[in-house]
This record gives C-alpha cells, structure tokens and sequence, in this order.
C-alpha cells in the first residue's frame, strides 16, 4: 500500500512537469493592493480632540470625552503633566481631520493632521514637536492654527514681524505642503516672524510696539500676495522699537499691554482709532522708567488666563479678570512685584478657563495662587 501512494505521486508529479514545459511562461500581471482605492485617512473617524502644546514644545491629543463636565466651582482636573519650568500654552479643540499649521521665526509653515498628534493620557506629557514635525533644532516655533480646509479662498493668512512688516496670503496658497517645510514668508536677514492670525476678509488688525505704542488698521490696506512674498510695511518703528504681537480686534475683547517691571492694564478697543497701514500708532500704555518697556500685549477675555515669566525662571499664572479695563493713555497697575533688578521676559495668554487645569489647591503647576494677586495702585491713571 505505501509503495502504491509513492508511485502515483510519482505519476503526478510527471505529468506536471510535462504540463510546465509545454505551457509554462512568466506571469504578466501583478498582484497588489490599489493604494488609489484605500486611503488611510478615510480609516480615520472625524470625531473631537483636544490639542494641547505647552511653552518648550510638547505636544498630545487627547479625546474631548477625556475631561469630564464639572459643576462651576470646581476644582477641575490635571490637564497635563509638564516639567518644573514648563507650561501649558495653547489648547483648543480641533477635529481629527483637520489641519495644524506651524509657523516658525524663520518664516517657514509646517502641516499635519490632528490625527497625527501622538495620543496620551490625560496626565501625559505629550510629544516634543520637533519629533512631530521635520523642523531642525535651531527652528523656533512663532504661531499654530488650526483650520478645517485649506482650499478656502474667502479667508487670508495675516503674519507680521519684529520690524514692523506683515503679509496677507489667501490660505489656499498654503494646502501643497512638503514634509520639510515650505517658505511662508519672505524674512530679512535681521528680522524674525512673531505672529499670525487668520482672518475672515473684513477684520481689524492690531500691532502692538515694544514703546508702549498700538497701530489698528483695516485688513483691507494690505493687499494678498504671494506665498513666497516679503510683505509691506505694517507700522513705522522708531529707533530700537519692534512689534510685541499681533491680534485681530474683538469688540468683546480688550486690549491687555504688561511692561518689563511688572505692571499692567486691559483698554477697550474703542479707544483705538483705525489709522491707515503704515502710521505710528497711538499710546497704548505708558513705558514711564517705572514700568518699562512693554513685554507682552494680547487680546483677552475675563476667560483667559496670564502665565508670566521673569528673567529669573518664575512663573505666575493669574487671571485677565484681575486687570480692571482703564484708558489707553496711562500706567496701568502693578500685576507682580518683581524684586529689585529683577524683570519680566515674558507673558503668555493661556487659551482655557480658569478651571480647567486647576489643581487641587486652585493653584496651577506648582504655582501658589495667593502670588497670584495683584496689587491696585492709586496711580493706575495717572498720566504723563
């Protein structure tokens, strides 16, 4: 029997290899999957996300069901671990399809995907974005946004730098993206890009000055060029001046300007005229030798919170509600006492209420909240 089953696997196997030689040929088709059919991204649900990027560049994605709805009055929960000297800067909420773009000191722009922003914990501290992104070690990054499409052809990208130049690019110029980078803007030698805001076509533009000046002006006075374009001049700058921010006006917003020596105030935008592009501006707050040169001037609400950060690596978080809004023309109110030589290098506006990354004692990262405080000079109008 074992002898019957080797002979007829012998037969077999000849008349196989008869059949071989006289049809056998090379296969003319290849068999392999049609990557134009299946996208990876259409594998990926449009479904809510938290974003969060904190000061040194980390950066996560969680679920937005992460965080579970309070009661007013709580005391939240941790949002993100960070190390001793960091921060979390931005957080706002995005989908998972759509785009973040990145913008660097040196004028170039990256993009990704929500969906690619690594996925942590809650208490996780995220990702370095310089592993996220092809940006090299010496890039710094001077703006994020996010943006659902970027076909859009209504809506521009506005940029302004240290010396006073902006640019307003339609954001469709934008969507061919390499993985290094592309050129967004155009940067002298000895100029850097410090801010970029979306704009819907008929908005104001405010510059705030290192001198205490704000020029505001419509959007319309600079006119869209290019992707790869230098720009035109936004605010003339006197001598050692430079421009500290950029924001569009927001009438239910007002105008926050904190100096080098600690102090500070919010003005109603009302009470910046609009001036054509190009003009000094008007005072925006006082830089008398007892406050100094302004470090830092953003729009904000009653709901956004301040991180400052001195030359010593102190940092207090306190709230934009704790500066009352007062005129333009003044010195403002001391918002930390800063010891003697000591200044403020820094202030970031922290884009989330108040209660949502409290710790257990109100306070944030280690802060004490009672350094919080602030204090109310007499002197808060007095003028020049």
């Amino acid at each position: 029997r074992g002898l019957g089953d080797v002979y007829k696997r012998q037969v077999m196997k000849e008349d196989l290899e008869e059949i071989r030689a006289k049809y056998g040929e090379n296969r003319k088709t290849e068999l392999s999957i049609n990557e134009g059919e299946i996208d990876i991204e259409d594998l990926i649900a449009d479904e809510p996300c938290v974003i969060t990027l904190t000061n040194t560049g980390y950066i996560k994605r969680v679920p937005t069901d992460t965080y579970r709805q309070q009661r007013r009055g709580g005391k939240g929960v941790i949002g993100m671990n960070t190390k001793e000297e960091d921060f979390v800067e931005h957080v706002f909420t995005a989908s998972t399809h759509d785009y973040l773009l990145c913008f660097t000191e040196d004028g170039r722009m990256y993009w990704l995907k929500a969906y690619q922003v690594p996925e942590g914990s809650r208490q996780a501290k995220g990702r370095s974005l310089a592993n996220v992104l092809q940006m090299t070690q010496e890039e710094k990054l001077a703006a994020i946004l996010c943006v659902r499409e970027l076909d859009d052809n209504s809506r521009h990208l506005l940029m302004a730098t240290k010396n006073g130049v902006v640019k307003k690019t339609v954001l469709s110029a934008y969507k061919n993206v390499r993985i290094a980078g592309i050129n967004a803007i155009k940067i002298d030698e000895d100029d850097s890009l410090i801010g970029v805001v979306l704009t819907a076509g008929d908005d104001d533009i405010m510059l705030s000055m290192k001198k205490g000046k704000a020029i505001r002006f419509h959007e319309k006075d600079a006119r869209a060029v290019g992707r790869v374009s230098r720009g035109v001049r936004g605010a003339r700058l006197e001598k050692d001046d430079k421009i500290v921010s950029v924001d569009i006006v927001d009438n239910n917003a007002s105008m926050m300007a904190i100096t080098e020596n600690g102090f500070g105030k919010r003005t109603s935008f009302d009470e910046y005229r609009a001036q054509s592009r190009g003009g000094k501006g008007v005072i925006s707050i006082q830089t008398t030798e007892r406050n100094g040169d302004v470090v830092s001037a953003h729009a904000v609400t009653d709901d956004h919170r301040l991180m400052l950060i001195t030359e010593a690596g102190q940092m207090i978080c306190i709230g934009a509600r704790d500066l009352r809004v007062i005129g333009r023309n003044t010195q403002g109110v001391r918002v930390i006492r800063l010891k003697e030589g000591e200044l403020l290098v820094n202030v970031a506006r922290i884009d989330e209420p108040e209660d949502d990354l409290d710790g257990e004692n109100g306070a944030v990262d280690g802060v004490d909240s009672k350094d919080a405080s602030i204090s109310k000079d007499t002197d808060a109008n007095q003028s020049d």
